[in-house]
């Protein structure tokens, strides 16, 4: 887990929870996006979403651990592959203990897709991107 940068905390709902006491599984994707969009905030800067952006192609989770409703959670994200048109993310849900140890609850990969919404039409990964993302990561 340490060679992930970035930390995004979570909020559990309420609403999250299912009447098993646990997070349902559909919520953890959106953890991940709320994680994906403060890591394109943090490290890719300012994005005119009228004008260019990305959509997200492809989602992998893996569930470890059950999320509780007073956890105490974070999402890890990273960087971990860019190509010419899209780049991959990283992502791992963890569980801060009482003692500051770290336990593993789900992790997963995102294909992320740049765009150009006025055409819909997939558009190289910005240089500038690709510049944050290296001196942020230590690329």
């Amino acid at each position: 887990m340490s060679t992930f940068k970035h930390r995004t905390p979570i909020q559990i709902r309420f609403k999250d929870v299912d009447a098993l006491g646990h997070v349902n599984n559909a919520n953890h994707l959106t953890y991940f996006e709320l994680a994906r969009m403060q890591y394109s905030e943090d490290v890719l800067g300012k994005i005119d979403w009228s004008k260019n952006g990305f959509i997200l192609a492809s989602v992998k989770l893996d569930y470890k651990r059950p999320i509780l409703l007073n956890d105490r959670v974070f999402v890890l994200s990273r960087t971990s592959k860019s190509g010419t048109k899209s780049f991959e993310m990283e992502h791992q849900i963890i569980r801060v203990e009482e003692d500051g140890s770290e336990t593993l609850l789900a992790f997963g990969t995102n294909v992320i897709v740049c765009m150009e919404y006025a055409t819909m039409k997939t558009i190289p990964v910005p240089e500038e991107w690709k510049t944050r993302v290296s001196a942020f990561e230590g690329l």
